[in-house]
């Protein structure tokens, strides 16, 4: 995937909308939701960002108050980039867009600092909503992951909706779900912009910390989760 970043000129110089920073490697889906978000009137586009470091440095240029930011990209994930930025520009509103289930990385995106995470699968009226109401101070999830968030509280247990992977660290996830799409290490390895040695020791940690005693019981766990998560 080539990098890009890119500044919007023109009409948008000349709004009065808080300025947006899209982070997201797919260039067709970025240049679609610029197009929605060119027809509203409380946000421009400042800049484009296809990675965690083309992001950070759009930010520091083009100082966005709202930043859409995916949660799969290679190298740093959405997660690790959500705490960097925010280290940076701790008043910056975060809205994280992503192709996973909420249950995945909704609660892991709200407690690194995002202000709302929604998924691209809902209609684009969703996801504009989601980012009204982020920027008007709000917290947006799903009215279904809000319901299971407050069960949860009520239940008084502790973790990520009781799922035995909260205890993996945000990039063991990633590791984790690409083996259950039957991905080599090599594969992740190239996905991620990783070692395969760093690979192996993600993998390793992995079946430590879900007690799997063996390597095959590790992946048979991932493609059911997977098969479970995504569907």
């Amino acid at each position: 995937m080539s990098t890009h970043t890119q500044t919007i000129s023109g009409s948008a110089a000349t709004a009065t909308g808080k300025r947006l920073l899209v982070v997201d490697d797919h260039p067709i889906f970025r240049h679609g939701i610029c197009q929605v978000l060119s027809l509203m009137n409380d946000v421009v586009v400042c800049a484009e960002a296809s990675n965690a470091q083309l992001a950070l440095e759009a930010m520091r240029v083009h100082k966005p108050e709202v930043a859409l930011i995916d949660v799969s990209m290679p190298g740093t994930n959405g997660i690790e980039l959500i705490k960097h930025m925010l280290a940076e520009q701790p008043s910056l509103i975060i809205l994280i867009i992503s192709m996973h289930d909420e249950s995945l990385y909704a609660l892991r995106a709200l407690r690194a600092g995002a202000k709302g995470y929604v998924m691209k699968q809902q209609a684009m009226e969703n996801i504009l909503a989601a980012l009204r109401k982020v920027m008007a101070g709000g917290i947006y999830v799903s009215p279904l992951f809000t319901e299971k968030l407050i069960f949860k509280a009520i239940q008084g247990s502790e973790g990520d909706l009781g799922s035995p992977v909260d205890k993996l660290s945000d990039r063991e996830l990633e590791v984790l779900q690409l083996f259950g799409r039957d991905k080599t290490t090599r594969e992740i390895a190239e996905a991620l912009h990783l070692s395969v040695k760093t690979v192996e020791t993600h993998r390793m940690h992995i079946k430590e910390k879900l007690g799997f005693k063996d390597a095959e019981e590790m992946m048979k766990f991932a493609i059911e989760w997977v098969a479970v998560s995504e569907h």
